[in-house]
């Protein structure tokens, strides 16, 4: 039989090296990896469906394969997780301590389904008690002018959303223009030192640690997704590269804990992965559906309740069917 040529766009990941370089192989798939930014791989994969497999922001993800048809389907490989606590840029001269203190205000962010987003203002709806409805929101690029949404939106009743096309959201909150913005990337007035712009949670490590160990959800980003035609004319496709992937990241972790050889520059590094690893219960960087099910799940609430999803989602529904079948040697 024939080996499976496929493309697969991603931003150069440690966890993807092995699988990319080939010394982790999919069984029976040749591919061409092409190494992009991740802005471009969603803005390419979204609009073109250019590649076989892409990096793709998990709200945008979500805004896609909740539709009626939908031709892509996910891989429970995480690209990118973060902690977004240390999103919220506020300007000093709003006077906001608080997160209470956003009712009534102007808060940016580069788009609506942008993932750092969309768990930071579910957070806020739901467990700060500050609606959606309460604050006026503000889209725009995070640096530079002109950033657009890429996936279609259904806001919710009483949302307001105004887009800003000539502005970036870096000089309305250095201007006082807008009071907050929920932004992955600290807006370049906050990298110049403007003296008005901070964080509004400095302590940002402590609050993400202590909300892991409450909730459990520690939110992915990115994920890998693919295109359904795929799996639907080779069942197997998908287990395979699932399987390569995890080796893949395997291997990127033993580098990471290895505590005799200094791999990466950076000091006391497997010192503090090991600490992480033990607080997130032996696995630094967890793939798969159950692994993840609380963040799945807080994602698609989220997506649905911000009008980003079309209808509520199990994570099930996300992957190919049996992806997570187990085998027992």
């Amino acid at each position: 039989m024939p080996r499976l040529s496929l493309t697969i766009a991603t931003t150069d990941y440690d966890h993807f090296r092995d699988l990319r370089f080939g010394l982790v192989r999919a069984e029976g798939i040749d591919h061409t990896w092409l190494t992009l930014g991740h802005h471009e791989c969603f803005a390419r994969f979204t609009a073109n469906r250019e590649f076989d497999l892409s990096e793709l922001s998990l709200a945008k993800f979500m805004a896609q394969i909740s539709r009626p048809t939908p031709d892509i389907v996910g891989l429970p490989v995480i690209c990118s997780r973060l902690f977004r606590f240390s999103s919220f840029y506020v300007n000093r001269k709003s006077g906001i301590r608080t997160i209470a203190d956003l009712r009534g205000r102007k808060v940016g962010s580069p788009e609506w389904a942008h993932s750092a987003a969309v768990y930071m203002r579910g957070w806020m709806q739901n467990e700060m008690g500050v609606p959606l409805t309460d604050v006026h929101w503000f889209q725009a690029g995070a640096n530079a002018p002109g950033r657009e949404e890429k996936v279609e939106l259904n806001l919710p009743a009483r949302v307001t959303l105004t887009r800003v096309a000539d502005r970036s959201l870096s000089d309305l909150l250095a201007a006082h223009e807008i009071d907050c913005a929920i932004i992955a990337r600290p807006p370049q007035c906050f990298l110049d030192g403007h003296p008005d712009v901070v964080r509004l949670f400095p302590d940002f490590v402590e609050m993400e640690e202590a909300f892991y160990a409450r909730t459990r959800v520690w939110p992915i980003m990115h994920i890998i997704a693919m295109k359904r035609s795929i799996v639907d004319s080779h069942p197997w496709a998908a287990r395979n590269l699932y399987n390569a992937f995890v080796e893949s990241k395997r291997r990127s972790i033993e580098r990471i804990l290895d505590p005799a050889v200094s791999r990466y520059p950076v000091p006391w590094l497997a010192n503090y992965a090991r600490r992480m690893r033990d607080m997130f219960g032996g696995d630094l960087f967890p793939y798969g559906i159950e692994e993840n099910r609380p963040t799945w799940e807080q994602m698609a609430l989220y997506a649905m309740q911000q009008g980003i999803a079309h209808r509520p989602m199990t994570p099930e529904e996300m992957f190919p069917a049996g992806i997570m079948t187990r085998v027992v040697i």
